[in-house]
């Protein structure tokens, strides 16, 4: 896909929004035929730089964004009992003080998960999606699409989860809570919800998706006993170009993501938005 805004360039990338979507191709000829024709038509429209996400390597002449991020995934059992077993104790014992803490977990509306979602990007300091791009996956995946909410034993909204099922797979995909669902262990009694449900649907892996090494994310997926796969991103690159590095990590963000914290909320929310085009 084409994605071209003034703050962050003119690019080609399979696929924006995605974590991996890469070359789909049965043999070494049809690959390199679709990776020599996302090039013509990179330098038909003069873009930057064509990027690939695969969870396997490429051609290895093509410069890469380094062992960035990572996909934790695995396979889980029909039966609940065991997958807790399966669960590193420290997690285990977080999971049970969700439970005892009398958190509660159901479906909701996919506004209601906005409304956590759009807390939790503004205090990490980056833009969110529109409302109307989960009321599209909503409608697009249909009964393979669920918004799960958990709630205080008052019924305060803490955390939330907009979740997908294909084929044999569950993948929380989005999330968003309060400041108060560490405190409860929120999150942790959230993703155990997940995975339950998942195995209620028949289930057979749990795809936590991707993470950037040596953030909080990578190392609260790890603590579930899941082990990290890279993921590969390749690229083309225009003469004069280099390797883009779009992400929270890199230092010339720091500043702006502070002062995206600091802004108001009804702002951030207007102008997320417009500034996520650019960042897929």
């Amino acid at each position: 896909m084409e994605v071209s805004t003034r703050l962050f360039g003119h690019t080609l990338v399979s696929l924006p929004f995605c974590q991996w979507a890469g070359v789909l191709a049965l043999d070494e000829q049809a690959d390199r035929a679709l990776r020599q024709a996302a090039i013509d038509m990179a330098i038909e429209l003069g873009v930057s730089h064509v990027e690939w996400r695969e969870t396997a390597p490429g051609p290895s002449e093509r410069p890469t964004q380094g062992d960035l991020y990572v996909l934790f995934r695995k396979s889980i059992a029909q039966d609940d009992e065991i997958n807790l077993k399966a669960i590193p104790r420290k997690q285990r014992a977080m999971i049970r003080k969700g439970i005892s803490n009398g958190l509660t977990a159901g479906p909701c509306s996919v506004q209601t998960f906005y409304s956590l979602y759009t807390d939790n990007v503004h205090r990490h300091g980056t833009p969110c999606a529109p409302l109307r791009f989960f009321e599209a996956i909503q409608h697009a995946f249909g009964d393979d699409c669920e918004c799960l909410l958990v709630q205080a034993p008052q019924g305060e909204p803490v955390s939330s989860v907009l979740t997908l099922y294909w084929r044999d797979e569950v993948f929380p995909f989005y999330a968003g809570d309060t400041e108060k669902a560490r405190q409860l262990a929120a999150n942790d009694f959230k993703y155990w919800e997940v995975m339950r449900r998942g195995v209620q649907r028949g289930c057979s892996v749990f795809n936590y998706g991707r993470s950037k090494r040596g953030t909080g994310s990578f190392d609260f997926k790890r603590n579930w006993g899941f082990e990290p796969q890279s993921l590969h991103y390749q690229f083309w690159l225009a003469p004069g170009e280099s390797v883009p590095a779009l992400n929270p990590n890199n230092p010339k963000y720091r500043l702006v993501i502070e002062g995206w914290r600091r802004m108001p909320r009804w702002l951030v929310n207007r102008l997320g938005p417009l500034l996520i085009r650019g960042l897929g």
